[in-house]
Formats: C-alpha cells, sequence, structure tokens
C-alpha cells in the first residue's frame, strides 16, 4: 500500500475541494520526539518521509510511522492518499495509534466541508481516552467554525485541563498558518487576554478560507 502511495503522490497535490464550507483544523504526531519530528515540523518533508519509509521499511507495522507519513502527505495537498493510510492505521492499529489517525481523519473531513464527518471522527477519538488533549483541541477548533460557541468553550477547558503544561500543543501540527491563528485566538479568549484574541482574529478575518474568515468578522463585531 505505501508504495502505491508513494507513486501516486508523485503528481500536483488533488484539487481543492469546492465547498464554501470547509476548514482546517489541526492534527497530531503520532511519534512525538521521533526522528522525523523535526523535519515534518520545519516544512522539510522529503527528509522526514525518508526517514518515516526507512522505519516502515525495517518494520512494517510501525503504525505510527504510517501515521506522521501520511500526514506528510497531507501538508503537501495529497489529501487522498493521507485518508488512505490513516484508515489503514485506524483499521489495524492500537487503541491509541487509531485515536491519533481518528484526529487526523477529523481534519481532512474538515478540509472539505465535511464537517458531520469531521465531528464524527473526533467524537470517537475522544472517547477511545478522554484524558488525552489533541482530540479536544480539535474539536474546540471544530465546534467554534460550526458556531457552537459553548461546545467550542467546553472543549477547549477540558484540553486545557488535560494539559496544563502546555506539552501536548507541541505535539500539534498546523497544516495550515490560519489553524495556528485561530487555536491562538481561542487561546487567548480563554485566558482573559482580549487584545491578543482580537489580532488573532483581525489576521484570520483575511484568511482564505470562508468559514474561518466569517467565524472571525462574526467575533470581530460583537460588542
Amino acid at each position: 500500500m505505501v508504495a502505491l502511495l508513494l507513486a501516486a503522490c508523485g503528481g500536483a497535490p488533488d484539487a481543492a475541494p469546492r465547498s464554501q464550507e470547509r476548514a482546517p483544523l489541526v492534527s497530531v504526531l503520532a511519534d512525538p520526539g521521533g526522528a522525523a519530528e523535526t523535519d515534518l515540523l520545519s516544512g522539510r518533508l522529503p527528509e522526514a518521509r525518508a526517514q518515516l519509509e526507512r522505519a516502515l521499511e525495517k518494520n512494517p507495522d510501525e503504525l505510527s510511522a504510517l501515521t506522521d507519513l501520511a500526514l506528510s502527505y497531507a501538508m503537501e495537498g495529497h489529501l487522498d492518499a493521507a485518508r488512505q493510510l490513516l484508515e489503514e492505521v485506524v483499521a489495524h492499529g492500537t487503541s491509541r495509534e487509531a485515536q491519533v489517525a481518528l484526529v487526523n481523519l477529523g481534519e481532512l473531513y474538515a478540509l472539505e466541508g465535511y464537517f458531520g464527518a469531521a465531528q464524527a471522527h473526533l467524537t470517537s477519538a475522544r472517547a477511545v481516552d478522554p484524558g488525552v488533549p489533541g482530540p479536544a483541541y480539535a474539536q474546540a477548533l471544530l465546534a467554534d467554525v460550526r458556531g457552537d460557541r459553548a461546545g467550542s468553550a467546553a472543549a477547549l477547558r477540558e484540553a486545557l485541563e488535560a494539559d496544563q503544561g502546555g506539552a501536548a500543543r507541541h505535539d500539534l501540527v498546523f497544516l495550515y498558518p490560519e489553524e495556528r491563528l485561530h487555536l491562538e485566538a481561542l487561546l487567548a479568549e480563554a485566558s482573559g487576554d482580549a487584545a491578543t484574541a482580537r489580532v488573532r482574529w483581525r489576521e484570520l478575518a483575511r484568511c482564505a478560507f470562508p468559514a474561518l474568515a466569517q467565524t472571525a468578522q462574526r467575533r470581530l463585531e460583537e460588542p
């Protein structure tokens, strides 16, 4: 499967989804601290893939490497290839491996405008272990885009309670800079830093994702 997807990913990124109701959320590293982490987070995707492919050659059952390989594809816009790998992890991985893959699948569905499917995947991810903050961060972002302010605040509160030192935020992967802006705006609001939140909402209101831009504009228009 990996070999087939490697061949498939040699061309142009997948066509952008047509839906205007689409938005990036956030993804999660399967192997934080692993050999490919620095390259992935720095955008050195060929280098990251080479390390992950070597890991899979040594151990084809290393599903955390498969999940992070899917992330590298998603970062280049190859959403279909990323989805196939993540579905493989959900089908055959441990509960922890499946949880990470479910979060990342949630982002892919949100990117295509399928917010209901994204919500279902994030709900499943949180059910695996409610004490893991990554799924709650993603769910806070999705709820906010869907106009569910109360749900967003509740999910973010749960994420922060589970991530009191902030370590889990270092394992988040932002496929688009708008994701980081969105999370920073929500975090600033949650901490009572209205000034920083307003700056982030202004930046987000100019972004290329209409659903996110509209969310930000609604915030800016609030008294």
